[in-house]
């Protein structure tokens, strides 16, 4: 899911990463609507809210906003930066695993101060759902540089306007043939099943667990970053055994002729 880039992702790679990040996006949008009153996987709504507190001359209320709408830009930066600085300085994997393992730290601890430190003020409020907009600009920005900007998971206005683009295209008999546009509806309807699934799923769970519902999104994350990781480590050891050194050879071969000798020696 994350090792590849750009146009070298299979219609499988997207599937994949498409539908569980769209998941983990459901999840946290949903929790923190329930737990913060705000949400926090997209930053459209925030620009109105940021106009109208403008308009009223609120400016502490402005300038809350408009750091929310910062650290989402700074999340989805700084994924970008870590992919295109990286990935000709360590592994493909690992410069498009750093932005995850960001996030998951940041739900992370979202999860643990809502349930050992949490009070219910303001400041600690405005704070939390701070975290969690980085986190979500982490995962758009990741999903949009690798894919080629195909995959966008935090968010479904442009998404649903591309499904019906895509429906509409298809009342003509050559477009429902045409399979580069069939795998892109097919994906965007992953990404949006994947994302109301989530948000239902969050939405009974805490219900059940609370405010730990974070705990099982950074569940989720941890999956996606350590599957590439368990598939590379797989192809690894295959690959080793499969393609030994000459000097491995030489020496298993020899050994193989001394316990033959050894062998006919006996029989003698």
């Amino acid at each position: 899911m994350l090792r590849k880039y750009s146009n070298h992702r299979t219609q499988g790679d997207n599937l994949k990463l498409g539908a569980l990040t769209a998941l983990s996006a459901g999840m946290t949008n949903v929790v923190s609507v329930i737990v913060f009153f705000s949400y926090t996987s997209n930053i459209t709504g925030h620009y109105a809210v940021f106009a109208q507190e403008v308009s009223r001359g609120n400016v502490y209320q402005a300038a809350v906003v408009l750091f929310w709408i910062l650290l989402f830009f700074s999340g989805s930066f700084l994924s970008n930066f870590v992919i295109i600085q990286g990935k000709d300085r360590i592994s493909s994997y690992l410069a498009h695993a750093i932005p995850i393992m960001l996030e998951f730290l940041g739900i992370l601890a979202v999860g643990i101060y809502l349930q050992f430190f949490y009070t219910d003020t303001l400041l600690e409020t405005e704070f939390l759902v701070g975290i969690l907009l980085f986190a979500m600009g982490l995962q758009n920005g990741l999903t949009a540089s690798i894919s080629n900007s195909v995959i966008k998971t935090t968010h479904l206005t442009g998404l649903t306007t591309d499904l019906a683009i895509l429906v509409s295209m298809f009342t003509k008999r050559n477009n429902r043939s045409d399979e580069q546009l069939v795998k892109k509806f097919h994906l965007l309807l992953v990404i949006m099943s994947c994302y109301v699934a989530g948000g239902i799923i969050s939405g009974v769970s805490y219900n059940f667990l609370g405010n730990a519902t974070f705990f099982v999104v950074c569940f989720m994350l941890m999956f996606i970053a350590f599957y590439d990781f368990y598939k590379l480590r797989r192809t690894k050891k295959v690959y080793d055994n499969r393609h030994e050194s000459p000097e491995e050879n030489e020496l298993n071969y020899g050994t193989l002729q001394d316990k033959s000798k050894n062998s006919e020696e006996d029989n003698k």
